[in-house]
């Protein structure tokens, strides 16, 4: 069987490695395969990736507070690019502030997300919903 294939990268101007070492290193031992595109990755980056590869998710990750802003329109510009089944997935320090948890989530679900964690959210929790979401499509 072929492995699923995962695009994963830290978006915008965002320098933070470590999550990023870290999910590569937990979804390559959990089978799959992994196209990592590193830190300081704009949208451009995730979707032409997704799109060489045949890829069946994005992973973005953001520490620096500012992923609202990078993430917003990505879920747009995966469709125009034909990429309209693939699965976002978004997590970390995704926001500026302290802000209500709950209001986060619904607007990067609203933006296209298909799932989105909180910081320090377990690599095996994203891998777990990753297979889960996978074995719906068949």
């Amino acid at each position: 069987m072929e492995k699923k294939k995962v695009v994963l990268g830290v978006i915008g101007s965002d320098a933070h490695a470590v999550g990023n070492k870290i999910l590569d290193y937990s979804l390559t031992n959990a089978g799959y395969e992994v196209v990592n595109i590193g830190v300081l990755s704009p949208q451009e980056d995730f979707i032409n990736a997704a799109i060489e590869t045949n890829a069946d998710a994005i992973f973005v990750s953001s520490l620096y507070g500012h992923g609202e802003i990078d993430c917003k329109g990505l879920r747009e510009k995966c469709n125009e690019a034909g990429l309209n089944d693939i699965l976002l997935y978004v997590g970390g320090n995704i926001v500026v502030g302290k802000q209500d948890w709950d209001d986060v989530k619904k607007r990067f679900l609203d933006m296209g997300f298909d799932r989105v964690y909180p910081p320090g959210t377990a690599a095996e929790v994203g891998i777990k919903d990753l297979t889960e979401d996978l074995s719906k499509r068949g």
